[in-house]
């Protein structure tokens, strides 16, 4: 039920979008690969946005936080109350940017089939009417990149766009604060220094898959992250949304 309803809903449109755009593009594979991932991007900007004001907004109460664990250190039940107490006086859900993760890492499961299908050729079987069918499709990516091929010089490209990201996410993690005792807490540091570690690691990550994969994938890939790293940009640039709450 699930596994027709992810189908129709959700794979099979993008699916057609892809080829819809392929057709309106020159037959450019590679432009095609560009525009449906703008496309979704933009559709799911809201969710993204939403997902870095949550973490903009519990990167400003980390300190606050700090102070509730530090005094009910010896009463789990009451630093649960008084944390929860807290995130609601300033309608903060903590677990808010979890669906649109959920959304997003859907709707990336379905291009990354998409894409492996157009790759292989198979995605002219199952076409809305009204989609144009090409009957072969074009791998040549502005006529020298061919998309079905790995190619390192994109992943590497594709690597480098990463740590720009990662960069600009570790901006929006709490930075450690110091309890009354001096320490810095222990939570708060851990969390930081695994984000600094996956600075690093994921663009390299990125650039040993990227360099298997084929480069359509990579593409993707790229302009999704590139797409991030603008999206980023305005929300962390966003008058509308300051880090200072009222807290009480």
């Amino acid at each position: 039920m699930l596994g027709t309803l992810y189908h129709t809903i959700i794979f099979q449109p993008l699916l057609n979008l892809l080829v819809f755009l392929y057709s309106l593009l020159w037959q450019d594979f590679g432009l095609a690969i560009i525009a449906i991932t703008l496309v979704t991007r933009l559709i799911l900007y809201p969710s993204y946005k939403h997902q870095l004001e949550s973490q903009k907004r519990m990167a400003a109460l980390q300190p606050k936080l700090n102070e509730i664990r530090e005094k009910h250190k010896d009463n789990k039940e009451a630093q649960s109350r008084a944390m929860m107490d807290f995130y609601k006086e300033n309608k903060l859900n903590p677990f808010s940017s979890c669906l649109p993760l959920i959304i997003q890492l859907i709707v990336i499961l379905a291009l990354y089939r998409v894409f492996i299908l157009g790759l292989n050729g198979e995605v002219l079987s199952g076409l809305y009417s009204f989609v144009p069918n090409p009957g072969k499709l074009n791998y040549i990516f502005l006529h020298f990149l061919d998309l079905s091929q790995p190619n390192l010089y994109l992943a590497v490209i594709t690597g480098i766009v990463q740590f720009v990201q990662s960069k600009m996410a570790l901006a929006l993690q709490p930075q450690p604060q110091k309890k009354p005792s001096g320490k810095e807490d222990f939570g708060t540091t851990l969390s930081t220094t695994m984000s600094q570690q996956m600075l690093y690691f994921f663009p390299i990550i990125t650039v040993v898959i990227g360099a298997k994969l084929a480069a359509g994938l990579v593409l993707y890939w790229l302009v999704s992250t590139l797409f991030a790293v603008l999206q980023q940009y305005l929300v962390m640039r966003s008058k509308d949304n300051p880090l200072p709450l009222p807290v009480k």
